[in-house]
């Protein structure tokens, strides 16, 4: 059976950005953050600078599938530059995708949209969604530690 051209493109940019990652390494002078998903065994430690509201640089390191690597070369390349507000929706884009539901914004992922796949296979979400999770939580630290608690 022939694969379409979006299957194509989606295992072809998929694996380029496993093979690939961008933004992969630490952050010099950024505590990571670090989650993992003991399913497959992926762990990531995600490093973010923030300047005010603005995520200035993110960098993320660990092992993981090649979802999970894929997906999170996509989301550093996704919220570089964006608002808080701005990566946390996009999160929420991805995180609906990925479990199937469509939604006409989901065009602002970029190529991260490519992973809208991985809703056929309900155990490779966890995977896909571990480095958006990841941000989630490194922006709810950093709002936390703004505000002094």
């Amino acid at each position: 059976m022939a694969l379409s051209r979006l299957d194509s493109l989606y295992m072809a940019v998929v694996a380029d950005h496993s093979k690939s990652p961008h933004h992969h390494g630490v952050l010099e002078g950024v505590e990571a953050l670090q989650l993992n998903n003991p399913t497959c065994g992926d762990v990531i430690a995600l490093t973010v600078k923030f300047q005010d509201d603005i995520i200035e640089d993110i960098a993320f390191a660990g092992e993981g599938c090649t979802i999970s690597t894929a997906s999170s070369s996509m989301m550093t390349d996704s919220v570089i530059g964006k608002s808080k507000a701005e990566a946390l929706e996009l999160a929420e884009l991805f995180s609906q995708m990925v479990q199937g539901q469509s939604n006409p914004d989901q065009e602002k992922l970029g190529e991260a949209e490519l992973m809208a796949g991985v809703s056929k296979f309900p155990q490779r979400i966890k995977c896909a969604t571990l480095s958006w999770n990841a941000l989630k939580k490194a922006i709810e630290r950093d709002n936390e530690q703004v505000r002094g608690l």
